[in-house]
Formats: C-alpha cells, sequence, structure tokens
C-alpha cells in the first residue's frame, strides 16, 4: 500500500500521497490541497516547503553530505576541475575526452564580448558595485545575442548548448572589466590559450605590456571554489531563477536575476562579512581571543561570520576541501597573513567549545573562500562576483531543467493580514 498523509479540516479528512525521492527524502503533495479544501500551507521563508523536484544535486545537512548528480563533491574537487564539473552539473553525466574537448573549446573560445559592451561600462560611475554592473551586463547579452533570447522555450532549448557557454565564458570577462572599470584602468583582453581560471586572473591583473600569469597553485584554487560553489540545491538565488525561468523568460534575463538575488548580505555577501570580521577583530588588537569569549557572551554585535548554515547541520564538507587548499595557497606564496591565525584560531574555537557545538556552529564555504580570494588578490567588493562566475552552471543547470519539463508559471500564495473592506471618502469629506 502506497503511504499516504490524512489532513482533517472542519472534521472531514483529506487523503494526500507521499513522494519518495531516490534518496529517500519524503514530501506530502498537496497539490491538491487549496482545490479540496480551500486551505494553503503557511511556511514563511519556504524552509519545509519543496518547491520542486530536481535531479541536480542532494544536500544531507545532518550528514554533511554534497553531490553534485550523485558524484560526492569531494571526488569531484580532488579529481575534477571547474569546466568538467560544470558539465556534469548542467548535463547530468560527465563528458568523455571528445565532448570535454568540445565544451572547453566553446568556451575558452567565447570570452571576447562584442565591441559596443565597452560602451555600456562607460556609463556607470566608478562607485558602481561589481555586481550591480555584471547583473546588468549579463541580461544584455540579450540584445547581443537576440535570437538566443526569444523569450520562445522550444526555441531556446534548440540553442540551448550555445547560450550555456556564452555565459559560462563571458560573464568571466564582464565580471574582470567590472573590476577594472572601477579600478580606472585599461580593459584586458582575454586570451584563449589559458585555461578558464588563469585566463579570468589575466583579464583582472595583467597590465598593457606585461601579463599576469597565474601560479598552478593559484588557479587550483580558484578553480575548487568554483567547482564548489557550482550549485547548491534550493537557495535564494537559484529559487529566483527558478521562478523567473517558469515566466519564460530567456537564459540571460533569468540569470541575471540570480545575480540580483546572490547580491544580498545574507547570501552571496557572506564571504565578505567572514573578512570583515577577521579585520574588525584583527584591526582591535585581540588575536581572537575576546571576540570567542563575546560570542560566547550572547553579543550579538560579535557574531561569528562564517559559521553555521541554513541547511548545514555539521561541518560543511566544501569548507573542509577549502581549508586544505587554503594551507596550500599561502606556502606556494608565501603568504603570511594575521587573518589567517585568527580565523583558525576561531575555527579550533568552534570546533570544541560546547557553545558552538551545542548551536552546530560549524565553519561553512564562506569561512575560507574568503581568505583564499583575499590571498589571490580579489578586492573585498568582487567576492559576491566570484561567487556568481562559480555558482552559473547550478543556475544554467535549473533553467534547463524548468525549461524540459515544461513547468507553469511559479505563483505562490499568501496569508492576507491588511485591513478588511473599506469605503473611500474624498479628502473633502473627511473630518
Amino acid at each position: 500500500m502506497e503511504p499516504e498523509a490524512i489532513i482533517t479540516l472542519d472534521g472531514k479528512p483529506h487523503r494526500y500521497p507521499v513522494i519518495t525521492g531516490t534518496e529517500d527524502e519524503k514530501a506530502i503533495d498537496i497539490r491538491k490541497l487549496r482545490a479540496d479544501t480551500g486551505y494553503i500551507c503557511y511556511d514563511d521563508g519556504y524552509g519545509n516547503t519543496g518547491s520542486c523536484t530536481s535531479a541536480i544535486t542532494f544536500i544531507d545537512g545532518e550528514k554533511g553530505i554534497l553531490r553534485y548528480r550523485g558524484y560526492p563533491i569531494e571526488q569531484l574537487a580532488k579529481h575534477s576541475n571547474f569546466l568538467e564539473t560544470a558539465y556534469l552539473v548542467i548535463y547530468g553525466e560527465l563528458p568523455d575526452d571528445a565532448t570535454m574537448r568540445s565544451f572547453r573549446r566553446l568556451i575558452l573560445g567565447n570570452s571576447s564580448i562584442h565591441q559596443s559592451m565597452l560602451g555600456h561600462f562607460s556609463g556607470f560611475p566608478t562607485s558602481s558595485h561589481p555586481m550591480a554592473m555584471l547583473s546588468a551586463m549579463v541580461n544584455s547579452l540579450g540584445c547581443f545575442y537576440p535570437r538566443l533570447a526569444s523569450n520562445d522555450r522550444e526555441h531556446e532549448l534548440n540553442h540551448f548548448d550555445e547560450a550555456a557557454t556564452i555565459l559560462i565564458s563571458k560573464v568571466r570577462t564582464l565580471a574582470a572589466m567590472s573590476y577594472r572599470m572601477k579600478m580606472d584602468k585599461p580593459f584586458i583582453y582575454p586570451m584563449d590559450k589559458l585555461p578558464y581560471c588563469s585566463n579570468f586572473l589575466h583579464m583582472m591583473f595583467s597590465e598593457p605590456y606585461s601579463d599576469h600569469i597565474a601560479r598552478t597553485e593559484v588557479d587550483r584554487a580558484l578553480n575548487l571554489i568554483f567547482l564548489l560553489h557550482a550549485d547548491h540545491e534550493q537557495n535564494c538565488s537559484t529559487s529566483t531563477v527558478r521562478m523567473v525561468a517558469s515566466g519564460g523568460a530567456n537564459l540571460f534575463a533569468s540569470t541575471a536575476a540570480g545575480i540580483c538575488a546572490l547580491w544580498g548580505p545574507a547570501h552571496g555577501g557572506a564571504n565578505q562579512a567572514v573578512l570583515e570580521m577577521l579585520h574588525q577583530i584583527h584591526d582591535s588588537g585581540d588575536d581572537g581571543t575576546k571576540f570567542i569569549e563575546a560570542a560566547k557572551s550572547g553579543d550579538k554585535t560579535k557574531r561569528l561570520m562564517g559559521f553555521g548554515h541554513r541547511v548545514y547541520k555539521n561541518y560543511d564538507p566544501r569548507a573542509k576541501i577549502l581549508k586544505e587548499q587554503c594551507e596550500i595557497v599561502f606556502k606556494a606564496l608565501g603568504t603570511k597573513d594575521p587573518l589567517l591565525d585568527i580565523a583558525l584560531k576561531l575555527e579550533a574555537a568552534a570546533l570544541k567549545e560546547p557553545y558552538f557545538l551545542e548551536r552546530k556552529l560549524y565553519p561553512n564555504v564562506d569561512f575560507y573562500s574568503g581568505i583564499i580570494m583575499r590571498a589571490i588578490g580579489i578586492p573585498l567588493d568582487m567576492f559576491t562576483v566570484m561567487f556568481a562566475i562559480g555558482r552559473m552552471p547550478g543556475w544554467i543547470a535549473h533553467w534547463r531543467e524548468i525549461a524540459l519539463a515544461k513547468t507553469p508559471i511559479h505563483r505562490p500564495r499568501q496569508i492576507y493580514t491588511g485591513p478588511n473592506e473599506r469605503n473611500y471618502m474624498p479628502s473633502d469629506k473627511k473630518s
């Protein structure tokens, strides 16, 4: 007998089927609840709501498990790279050698942007945030590739491969140009012979007569940061992409919306908050000891940034991987950073002291990604941009999932709490 849930409302039982996922996740299918009963479910923040079925990413927050298309993140981090993992996330299977060569060639060969787009950057003031520029420029790609931005799902699915590789490639170029514009430096054109991450760093840090050549360890670290951020189930920005895509919006518009959602400090800006916290501790002359004691006292101004997670109630598996890579990068660059010493002290306290253990405040991916990016030379206001580059394959995969399933437009309900009906009174009649 198939499992079912019985909901009794106004004395009348209503039966609803139970859906079981491939990892034995269970959900009550209440799609007919409102039609049957007139009731809806209230779930502020959607913490207990399955908004879709998806075959892309599996997370078990209690056990600290993250898998892309069934592959453990630890295995992908050790054996794969960002572009191969991007293909896996988007299409569902690891590519064979010939497919990977073709995919890589399309991405590496698509990094240049239309010359007319250069003029868009001159319209932004140098005070513009890079995320504002990135979202605007990604959305503008639809103007330069109108046949890929028709808002016709069938047409766009037929040209999906081209649109996906354009996005994954050009998002680096647009990000690097946003940085160069803010720094009042000339744009550096891509070198397609360079690997994905090295080419991005070349566009960021080269000068007209001096090419920036990234060290192997740095390229590998950036690969890992992008790979570990490639997808993370139904977070704020991914849910935004799916919401926009459900209305039939094209891939460029949908991912631009995702960038805007990611910009928020509670989402993509969290790694920036970690560095700001470490700076605050260091500038106060503290080695982290006083800050830890203040955090344990409940002082809300001494909140541990980069610890704890909405989903993970265990050590974020991505944080473990980046901690090891952090040590490799610092050793290769010969960097001595007091902020890293403070970070290690905070982590040690979080992993042994009852206050943090009871609250499951384990380090998350933001804790070490920010430290690595600081060592590489990425400025603080570009941290969220780096997150967006890494998350692009996941957004693309979710757009494709929506389009292939012909998902109807998403339309959440609400519980209205405003005034009851009242009559309009002209101002000259009011007392």
